[in-house]
């Protein structure tokens, strides 16, 4: 009997899906001795109240199914919020959130707005679900980042905002994000990735807008990365319609305990954050006098441009590849923009020392 190969047919996969060109993650070393300053991890240690959650969890909680709702992190998150816990929405990793937003909101013909330079993730998910990507350009004079004007007046169903903006890590102010969710038609989405080294968030607006939706995650500020926990925080009335979207069981009883102990031990996070800031003064500064050009960042990044006298045709791409070589990972992007640029985690003093003296040496 005859069987129709597989190889003939042409329509096994969507053809959005074919055409769509896949998120391409930030590079992960192979070795132990690399110093990983690509994709903006804190580099503390979690919470040790966080370690000894993962430690206590118990086999039974690993046989049976996790709270769906993920309720005692909600709780723990609503007293550090101030808000009931009905407002608070968790997902496994802020990126989840994303594609649960994208798929509720926009249909086929409707449109996704975005900004670019920003998370690179946004058009992906915007193609796979087969809306249509709106691109919106920042307003860039030398290191000053701002929104054009008239944003609001965007035909979209969904804005997504990165603030503190990646790559450049400058922060849009609250009184423009305001001004954009009262006049915007559709839902906004301010990604909060990096709030916690910044020193404002867009968290009061949500009590005033009810097209707002905050993403929060625990990579960042809380150093778990490696256990993939975001959550939203946005009005019920909109939460529960997302909610039928979401994923069943979304975070696990590992992540629920992990992420509960750490964003409890505020004491402990904060000093972390402090740290940080204190070493991305220091990093700017030093990077300055080298002749770098940084927008203020309010991340743990910072977006430097080149200095003159260094600059060519491949100029960041060989600075990039030359740190590389000396086993320190930072970010470059082959896009007009950023093509001068490298995007630098904020690393701790013994790291940032290294990459100065490597960078002092290449340029």
């Amino acid at each position: 009997m005859k069987t129709k190969s597989s190889q003939s047919r042409t329509n096994l996969i969507r053809t959005n899906i074919v055409q769509a060109s896949g998120y391409i993650p930030g590079e992960q070393p192979t070795d132990s001795i690399t110093i990983k300053l690509n994709t903006n991890e804190n580099p503390y240690p979690p919470s040790p109240h966080a370690i000894e959650a993962i430690r206590e969890v118990t086999p039974e909680q690993l046989r049976r199914y996790p709270n769906p709702n993920a309720r005692p992190f909600r709780e723990a998150a609503a007293r550090v919020h101030g808000l009931p816990d009905d407002w608070i929405m968790t997902f496994n990793g802020g990126d989840e959130l994303l594609s649960v937003i994208i798929r509720a909101c926009a249909t086929e013909s409707d449109a996704v707005a975005y900004f670019e330079p920003s998370y690179s993730l946004y058009p992906v998910l915007t193609d796979i679900h087969g809306s249509q990507k709106l691109v919106l350009p920042y307003q860039i004079e030398g290191t000053n980042w701002s929104f054009p004007k008239d944003i609001e007046k965007t035909k979209a169903a969904l804005l997504m905002i990165v603030n503190p903006n990646a790559p450049s890590g400058h922060l849009g102010s609250i009184q423009d994000l305001a001004h954009i969710a009262e006049n915007f038609r559709g839902v906004v989405l301010i990604d909060e990735a990096y709030v916690d080294f910044a020193v404002e968030s867009a968290l009061p607006l949500v009590h005033n807008h009810a097209n707002i939706i905050i993403l929060r995650t625990m990579s960042k500020g809380y150093s778990l990365a490696g256990l993939r926990f975001g959550y939203a925080i946005s009005q019920p009335s909109l939460l529960k319609e997302i909610e039928k979207v979401r994923d069943s069981y979304p975070c696990d009883a590992v992540s629920i305990a992990a992420s509960t102990a750490a964003i409890q031990d505020q004491e402990y996070a904060q000093s972390t954050w402090q740290r940080v800031k204190a070493e991305r003064q220091r990093l700017s500064q030093a990077l300055e006098e080298m002749g770098f050009s940084l927008p203020r960042s309010e991340a743990n990044f910072l977006l430097a441009e080149l200095p003159q006298r260094a600059k060519s045709a491949d100029s960041a791409q060989h600075v990039y590849e030359s740190l590389k070589a000396k086993h320190i990972l930072v970010r470059f992007w082959d896009l007009p923009v950023l093509r001068d640029k490298l995007r630098i985690t904020v690393g701790t003093p013994e790291q940032n020392n290294l990459l100065l003296k490597e960078l002092e040496s290449i340029i």
